[in-house]
Formats: C-alpha cells, sequence, structure tokens
C-alpha cells in the first residue's frame, strides 16, 4: 500500500519578524468567556483605577459593582438568556459598567453607532431583535423617531456625566443648555442612575455562560449595502485577547502604570477588543 505524501510544510515568513518570546500560536483550550476574563481582572486588581473620564477615576472595584447592578437589573425585567441588548453611545464612563452587566447577565450585546440615522437604526434594531436600550441622552431624539418601525420593550437614558459626582452634573447642564448637544424628544424612559440603586449588585445572580454563548453581535458598516451582523462568541473574542496578551502581556507586565488612551468609538470592533478590554491587563 502506498504511504500518504505528508503535506507541504506551509511557509510563514511573519513569524521571523515576531518579537522574542512571543509564542507562533495561542492554546486554544485555555481560553474561556469574557465574563471570566472580567471576573479575574476585578478581583486581581480591585483598588487599581479601571476607567478615568475628565479626571474622575473608577475602580476596577467599582466597576465590578456597576456591572453586578445592571446585570441584576436586567435580570428582574424578565429577559432570557441570549437576548439581545442594545448600546447606543459614545465613550463615556458608563459604557464599561453597561457592557460587562449585560455581558454578565447572559445577555448578547448589541453596539450601535450612535450616529446612525432612523432608518439605519431600525435596521439594525429589527434585524438584531434588541428588546431593550441603553442610549446617551443626546441620541435619543434618533431612538424616538424609529419607534414607529421597531419594538422596544426598555429604553434606558444614560447622561454623559453619569458616574462622574459632581463634575457630572455640571457635564450634563453643558452638554443640555450650553452645548444645546440633546435634542428635545418624549421618549418613556427609564433612568440610567435608577437602576444603579435598584435592586442593586447584592441582587445579581451568577449566570453560567459557555465559552460558545454570543457575546457580541458586531454591526459592519453598511458601506455596500445594509449593515449586517457577525455574530460573535465568548471564545472568539475571548480568543484575540489571548492573542493580545501573547503579543503584549509581557511589555506591559514590566509596567504597572500602563493607561489605554482610547479615542477610537468602543462601539467599533476594533476599540472594543484593543482598548476596552485592555482592562484585562490592569
Amino acid at each position: 500500500m502506498a504511504k500518504k505524501k505528508a503535506a507541504p510544510k506551509i511557509e510563514q515568513p511573519w513569524l521571523a519578524h515576531y518579537p522574542p518570546g512571543t509564542p507562533e500560536t495561542i492554546d486554544e483550550s485555555a481560553v474561556g468567556t469574557l465574563v471570566e476574563i472580567f471576573d479575574k481582572a476585578t478581583k486581581k486588581f480591585a483598588q487599581r483605577p479601571a476607567l478615568e473620564s475628565f479626571g474622575k477615576t473608577m475602580s476596577y472595584a467599582e466597576l465590578d459593582e456597576a456591572s453586578k447592578s445592571i446585570a441584576a437589573w436586567l435580570q428582574q425585567q424578565g429577559l432570557a438568556k441570549g437576548d439581545r441588548v442594545a448600546i447606543m453611545m459614545p465613550n463615556v464612563m458608563a459604557y464599561a459598567p453597561i457592557l460587562f452587566g449585560i455581558l454578565r447577565a447572559g445577555l448578547t450585546v448589541v453596539n450601535v453607532n450612535p450616529l446612525y440615522t432612523r432608518r439605519e437604526l431600525s435596521h439594525q434594531l429589527n434585524d438584531s431583535g434588541a428588546r431593550f436600550i441603553f442610549v446617551l441622552e443626546n441620541f435619543a431624539a434618533t431612538v424616538e423617531k424609529s419607534l414607529p418601525d421597531v419594538k422596544l420593550d426598555r429604553i434606558v437614558l444614560v447622561k454623559p456625566g453619569d458616574f462622574l459626582s459632581l463634575k457630572g452634573i455640571i457635564i450634563n447642564l453643558v452638554s443640555r443648555y450650553v452645548k444645546q448637544a440633546v435634542p428635545a424628544h418624549a421618549l418613556q424612559t427609564i433612568r440610567f442612575t435608577e437602576i444603579i440603586s435598584s435592586p442593586g449588585a447584592g441582587a445579581f445572580k451568577p449566570v453560567e455562560i459557555d465559552r460558545e454563548d454570543i457575546a457580541f453581535l458586531q454591526y459592519t458598516g453598511g458601506t455596500t449595502g445594509l449593515a449586517k451582523g457577525a455574530t460573535l462568541k465568548h471564545f472568539n473574542v475571548a480568543a484575540n485577547v489571548a492573542q493580545l496578551d501573547a503579543w503584549m502581556g509581557r511589555t506591559i507586565a514590566a509596567n504597572k502604570e500602563n493607561v489605554m488612551i482610547t479615542a477610537l468609538p468602543l462601539y467599533h470592533i476594533f476599540a472594543l477588543t484593543a482598548c476596552c478590554l485592555f482592562i484585562h491587563f490592569g
């Protein structure tokens, strides 16, 4: 019987350009879920600052608490595991707690470009099946315009100064009255500050999440037609974090004062993996 020919070795010239000590591959079997990554980071770096905006910081412990409060509120609304929740916000302090709160509750995040028009927003909400939306008040008027075309069970209104204490009140006043950046609307909404305070982090019930569960429906830019939702499982995005760790982990670990300046919009997949999930490094 003739022997099978060995598969030809594929040339990988890029490996010669990897920094010294960088592995050629990651151990896929060790990749878990985004919630596991987040839980580990908040415990390990509890007292370190996780986020900073307008000079106000939020520690890992505070981020952990806030995300549990959001997850607990979502659980009390009757959402089932895998239900879709939209976030229509730019880079504000509330974005990360909301993102991880949704994931902790076992739900799927649908990131929405806050600059979308009524038509674009309606398409994405209908296509994704999102039942809830967290929206910055500056873009609430667009949500209101889309209501004849979509079905939303809850609309949570977030202000740019949420989580920024006294400075946040000033920011909200300037945004609304000086910059006049909040178009008038008559939406029936729930204030974000209300869901943070009730039922509270203590009411959160941990959810069993598998790495094959869907973490994001991440939409394309729609430059060649209607935007299409890419299905990203926990494993997909957690593997990206593992790749980032393999590539940059040693350099980052050597400096305890690392800061990721996030100019990229967090609703975009590049910033989501490269910036928001940078918290994995502490």
